[in-house]
């Protein structure tokens, strides 16, 4: 499981020196000025000031906003997957399917609600723009796997995007907005015992 899973964690893309420099100097500026103003409320223009980069490397580099947001997750992203990869149980090997699938669940939306905006505008660019992100691909074949796991015969891969539409941040965020966190995050990791279980 865990090979199929590592062939979706993409290497990082080695670069030059200067353009690793003005990458970090412009993902430490947008995250700066997202935790002081909010998402919404930075352009571009002001992210390009606060990094002393020019508008033209930072529009070349990230494309948009949503682009820029895509990379300040990656970091995040990538520490998650490691834990399913390799950490303790139950998120990590070594648990039944169903409570590595509840640990998840309540792990991916701890991310998530940390992070909410930048995960919004990462999954709302364009249409489909969830889907296109390589994280996603990794979350999908997680889920997938551990439903197959859980109830031989199912289907699996239909089933983890039902589930993992709940974990959307539109989805998700209105939960939270509703109920608060841990009733959200009660309520998903229900869902997704039952589609482990079949009851």
């Amino acid at each position: 499981m865990s090979e199929s899973l590592e062939l979706l964690i993409g290497k990082p893309v080695r670069e030059r020196a200067d353009a690793a420099r003005n990458r970090e100097k412009v993902l430490a500026a947008a995250a700066r000025l997202f935790a002081e103003r909010g998402v919404a409320a930075v352009s571009m223009d002001a992210i390009a000031a606060e990094a002393e980069v020019g508008k033209g490397t930072l529009f070349r580099r990230f494309g948009d906003k949503s682009g820029l947001a895509v990379a300040l997750l990656d970091s995040r992203e990538r520490d998650l997957q490691q834990r399913i990869l390799s950490g303790p149980p139950p998120l990590g090997p070594g648990a039944p399917a169903p409570e590595r699938l509840s640990a998840f669940v309540a792990a991916y939306l701890d991310y998530l609600f940390a992070h909410l905006d930048l995960v919004r505008m990462s999954e709302t660019a364009s249409p489909g723009a969830r889907y296109r992100i390589g994280a996603y691909r990794f979350w999908h074949r997680h889920v997938a796997i551990l439903l197959a796991e859980a109830r031989p015969g199912c289907d699996a891969d239909a089933l983890s995007h039902t589930l993992l539409a709940a974990l959307g941040a539109e989805a998700a965020g209105v939960l939270k907005d509703e109920y608060g966190s841990t009733r959200a995050i009660e309520a998903v990791t229900t869902l997704a015992t039952g589609l482990a279980t079949g009851r």
